[in-house]
């Protein structure tokens, strides 16, 4: 299962979540939120991969970012078409992950016209921020998803969803996204309540 955790800012603290083993570290790279990474950190993480994470960008910002940053994996997290997923896939030469919000059974059905364009789908719960909600959407809704393309689990999973986590299957699930409920402010993780999360999955 592929550990992701989101909206890292601090040197320090990168080193310190690093250090857990995990799969994938999230950057935020989109002013609205309190977690957008404006300056580069002294560090980066060296031992995970690194995702760039997008809204509504234009190619050339998130190019420029992915040679900053040296950015493995760009996370899509706005309004993008599928053609702009294939061309950012394409020009950067880079894995690609589209994040959808479900409601609705029929929020779960637009994934079907990203088929073919992204490497992964990131499901989340909707809000009007582009995610960050720190709350969990209906997984059941994902009994509907048919699609061939992976997806990572995301949206308010915290400490307390390790048992809905446990029970939680789907033969094309990959892995979690954490973000929000493991921070003491904003862009700064607990990191001994991380290790014990992903201790007891």
């Amino acid at each position: 299962m592929i550990r992701k955790v989101c909206g890292m800012r601090e040197a320090q603290n990168i080193r310190d979540v690093e250090a857990l083993g995990i799969d994938w570290m999230g950057f935020i790279f989109w002013e609205k939120t309190k977690r957008n990474v404006a300056h580069k950190p002294d560090y980066l993480p060296e031992k995970c991969k690194r995702v760039g994470v997008f809204v509504d960008a234009d190619i050339d910002f998130i190019e420029q970012k992915q040679k900053d940053y040296g950015l493995d994996i760009i996370q899509l997290h706005g309004k993008e078409s599928p053609e702009f997923c294939n061309m950012v896939k394409k020009r950067l030469g880079i894995t690609v992950m589209k994040a959808f919000s479900f409601k609705t059974a029929e929020d779960v059905a637009k994934t079907n016209e990203y088929e073919g364009t992204c490497d992964y789908f990131l499901f989340d719960t909707p809000t009007p921020n582009a995610g960050g909600s720190g709350k969990m959407f209906d997984w059941s809704l994902l009994e509907s998803y048919k699609g061939n393309t992976p997806f990572i689990l995301s949206g308010g999973i915290g400490i307390g969803s390790v048992e809905a986590l446990k029970a939680f299957s789907h033969d094309k699930w990959a892995g979690i996204d954490v973000n929000s409920k493991f921070e003491v402010e904003p862009a700064l993780k607990d990191a001994e309540l991380l290790r014990s999360f992903f201790e007891s999955l």
